[in-house]
């Protein structure tokens, strides 16, 4: 292979990788207008079987109007007889078979309106269904897409040893630490007075059992029980 067609190529792979890349980016953005698509067709579609039922209601019309048309004549073709009107019989005859022939064709009429209608129905019902379902399949794919760029966007930030991440736990380490010496200091600074007022050294000899540790109530509760116990014997003694 020469070097213009490896190179000729190298540009077409190129332009095919480019093409996918900006067809991925895109692929959201017209799948949804797609359905945008689908559903101004849809409402389209309902509003055309509108204009039809209203159609098959007229012709409905019809029918009724020739059926009774029928009927009405009959029974006057009924009553000629009876007078024995026979050629008024016969003329009423005639028009009942013509009322009869456009009732047939409009009965015919009717009959394709109702299976056209139902037919337009299910589809209307089939593409409603199909719709709301790609809907549903979209969310589910807007929330992997939304799912997957929040994961990008954390393993792009927390990654590696200088990701934020790691640099935001160094940072709380080390205000620990200077809160602890702080603390630590603040510490120290308290037991160095102590010492200084001597109150340390007066805790020691307490706990040595040199000076007394001063009243408490349960010291004074112990005297006064001890004194009441020594009133009564002094009483009973006398």
């Amino acid at each position: 292979m020469g070097f213009f067609s490896k190179m000729f190529t190298a540009i077409r792979g190129a332009a095919t990788e480019s093409g996918d890349a900006i067809l991925d980016t895109q692929a959201m953005r017209i799948l949804e207008q797609e359905m945008r698509d689908a559903r101004i067709h849809l409402d389209e579609a309902k509003e055309n079987l509108t204009k039809v039922v209203a159609e098959q209601m007229a012709v409905e019309r019809e029918v009724k109007r020739l059926e009774k048309g029928v009927a009405e004549y009959e029974g006057y073709t009924m009553q000629a007889l009876d007078k024995g009107d026979e050629k008024l019989a016969g003329e009423l005859a005639e028009k009942i078979a013509e009322l009869e022939n456009e009732l047939e064709a409009q009965r015919s009429v009717l009959d394709g309106y109702n299976n056209n209608i139902r037919q337009l129905k299910e589809t209307i019902r089939g593409t409603e269904r199909n719709i709301k379902s790609m809907e549903r399949e979209i969310n589910v794919l807007k929330t992997q897409v939304s799912v997957q760029k929040a994961n990008e966007a954390a393993a792009a930030k927390f990654s590696g040893s200088t990701s934020a991440l790691r640099s935001a736990t160094d940072s709380l380490e080390r205000v620990k630490k200077k809160q602890q010496e702080k603390s630590d200091r603040m510490a120290a600074a308290l037991q160095m007075q102590k010492e200084e007022s001597g109150d340390n050294l007066q805790d020691k000899l307490k706990q040595a059992g040199i000076i007394s540790e001063g009243t408490s109530g349960n010291s004074v509760l112990a005297r006064l029980k001890a004194k009441r116990e020594g009133g009564s014997a002094r009483n009973q003694a006398e």
